[in-house]
């Protein structure tokens, strides 16, 4: 078993020699990243839309305990 991994090793290893001068992310590269730099932005700008859509306003914790009933706060539990 060893043999035929030792085997096909040495058959690999040319094919991961490369010139380091000579590659380059080229223009698939900048396709990627151009395409993620636009995800990225439509999903910013969504995120952007969604939180002005919220309403959220705090209550002073002293308004909370003196409404009494209990109905306005969650049960704890």
């Amino acid at each position: 078993m060893s043999a035929s991994v030792s085997l096909a090793v040495t058959h690999l290893v040319p094919l991961a020699e490369v010139d380091e001068n000579k590659v380059t992310p080229g223009v698939l590269g900048f396709i990627v990243f151009a395409v993620m730099a636009l995800a990225v932005w439509g999903l910013m700008k969504s995120m952007s839309k969604q939180m002005r859509k919220v309403d959220f306003e705090e209550s002073s914790p002293a308004e909370g305990k003196s409404s009494g009933d209990g109905a306005s706060s969650p049960a704890k539990g």
